[in-house]
């Protein structure tokens, strides 16, 4: 290989990881979050804080999210039997897009005895996005049904999202796409979103010399055959 062809390989080399550096989406900020639930419940209201951990899995065009309860946050005046209650919530999407992600799990899997905080066990369902971008994820209401009566917790304390990052929708669409912002301003980009366009320009302009280096060296060797 000439030294010629062999500087138009490395650039190109150098561009196109270059450019896959840039493009590598940012890692996704998850947090145990403190909320405060205030439970109307069938002898009263209640009220009892659980840390929340929610957590986010690509599953094919879609995101397996599951919300994992540190404590229990409601109790039962009688003793519940295995498998007599079932708890359901939902989890809050905000960002790029709104949107509310039912979750639900198993019935307890032992007997929860009276008067004792109910356990309750990790919620799971699915997100598919309709557009890209960075979202978040807050623990929403949580209802809980047994022995034929239902209890619903709502956080009472504004909690902050428990997960941030960023998300893929079906190609071509973005938060941006179809409509201005709704607060009458223009979208902006930040530093990230420049280093991305400038790395992906530069990366064109390497390609587009390596492709005329190429040009011009064939054309040179025709000419001297």
């Amino acid at each position: 290989m000439s030294d010629r062809k062999r500087s138009t390989a490395l650039a190109l080399a150098s561009a196109l990881a270059g450019t896959a550096v840039l493009l590598a989406a940012p890692a996704a900020q998850a947090a145990v979050i403190d909320v405060q639930y205030d439970c109307k419940t069938p002898i009263g209201d209640k009220s009892a804080v659980s840390p929340i951990d929610i957590k986010a899995v690509k599953e094919g065009s879609g995101y397996k999210l599951t919300m994992t309860f540190q404590k229990g946050v409601s109790s039962s005046p009688i003793e519940l039997g295995k498998g007599a209650m079932a708890p359901s919530a939902v989890i809050l999407v905000d960002g790029a897009e709104k949107a509310s992600v039912p979750v639900s799990g198993p019935p307890n899997p032992e007997a929860v005895p009276a008067e004792t905080p109910i356990k309750i066990t990790d919620l799971s369902g699915t997100y598919t996005p309709k557009k890209s971008g960075k979202v978040t994820f807050t623990a929403g209401v949580l209802t809980i049904k047994a022995m034929g009566t239902t209890t619903t917790c709502t956080p009472g304390n504004s909690p902050k999202a428990s997960l941030e990052m960023d998300v893929e929708g079906p190609a071509g669409t973005t938060a941006q796409s179809g409509s201005a912002p709704t607060d009458g301003t223009l979208p902006q980009t930040g530093p990230e979103d420049s280093a991305i366009a400038l790395g992906t320009l530069g990366a064109t302009v390497l390609l587009s010399g390596a492709a005329g280096v190429l040009w011009l060296t064939r054309r040179g060797q025709r000419a001297r055959s």
